[in-house]
């Protein structure tokens, strides 16, 4: 399966889950309280992390791929930031990055 994957950077996290949660008529699929929350549905992987000075600002886009080995990244044509990787390795990268999800 495929998802596309896009990250936003937010203002107040509790506020972002509640409102994104209602949006996509699903709870977060991982939260670290105060630093990220992150949605998996059938089409989408949606990830926040609380970041009030880039509030609304896009972080980067990609998939999420079960096909994929690893992690990459590239930078399109606009500047944008690519990232592909699998389930299981964004998982492992949130417990690095952010520490272990609450759920």
């Amino acid at each position: 399966m495929k998802r596309f994957h896009i990250a936003l950077a937010v203002a107040d996290l509790d506020a972002s889950i509640a409102d994104y949660s209602r949006r996509l008529e699903q709870a977060p699929s991982a939260v670290v309280p105060g630093q990220y929350a992150m949605w998996r549905t059938e089409l989408l992987n949606l990830s926040i992390n609380e970041n009030p000075a880039k509030a609304g600002e896009l972080r980067h886009v990609g998939f999420e791929d079960d096909a994929a080995e690893g992690y990459s990244s590239s930078v399109d044509v606009n500047g944008v930031l690519w990232e592909r990787f699998s389930a299981a390795e964004q998982d492992n990268r949130i417990v690095s990055a952010y520490g272990i999800p609450v759920r």
